[in-house]
């Protein structure tokens, strides 16, 4: 299995020993050693078709890296964020996902609609299985946790990635933004109930589907 590390807090450096990993198309910076790239395409498992969205029409091209030596990953100076899986699912926006184990499963999950007014869809790559995925974030992320007790609000242009047993839901009518007075037009948060971890960034994403 790969090696994952951080030197400092925006660039991953991976050590192979014969095995692979799957990178965002572009993000490679620096190798050692002897490594073969190959660009990913088509649906099925492979990464790029799981993270075509409809809800944006953008894509994300991924690579295959294999062989023997250190390869340096970066993605416009964003910070990354190591997440390590045993078995569990992790939910994750396709443009903050860096790297990810060639072990780990990887797919697309349908998580709603965001608001009935536009009926637009929302679909989250899903990475499951032991190994270790690099995210990324405008910012250092904060990791938060939801109980029974506590459900979160979450802004969606802040989500990044959640784990563990979550319902997810959108709610119209009403972002931070409202509260300053700001914005127009139809407006949504996330909702999450249950028992996890929510990812999050201190930094707003452009989103669709409203004013978000």
């Amino acid at each position: 299995m790969a090696t994952f590390r951080l030197q400092g807090s925006k660039v991953l450096a991976v050590s192979l020993t014969g095995d692979a990993v799957k990178a965002k198309n572009g993000s490679m910076v620096a190798y050692d050693g002897r490594m073969a790239f190959k660009k990913m395409s088509g649906g099925g498992e492979g990464l790029r078709g799981m993270v075509t969205r409809r809800l944006t029409g953008e894509q994300m091209e991924v690579m295959e890296v294999r062989g023997e030596g250190t390869c340096w990953f970066a993605d416009r100076a964003s910070e990354i964020n190591l997440v390590s899986l045993h078995g569990e699912k992790l939910w994750v926006e396709a443009s903050n996902l860096l790297c990810a184990d060639e072990g780990l499963r990887t797919g697309t999950t349908f998580t709603g609609l965001r608001g009935g007014a536009t009926g637009n869809g929302l679909f989250t790559t899903t990475v499951e299985g032991t190994g270790q995925a690099a995210l990324l974030s405008d910012g250092p992320a904060v990791v938060l946790r939801v109980t029974p007790q506590y459900p979160l609000q979450v802004d969606p242009g802040a989500y990044i990635a959640h784990q563990g047993n979550l319902q997810q839901h959108f709610q119209s009518g009403v972002t931070f933004r409202t509260f300053m007075g700001e914005g127009g037009g139809e407006a949504f948060q996330i909702r999450f109930e249950g028992d996890g971890l929510v990812y999050v960034q201190p930094s707003e994403r452009n989103t669709i589907g409203g004013d978000l």
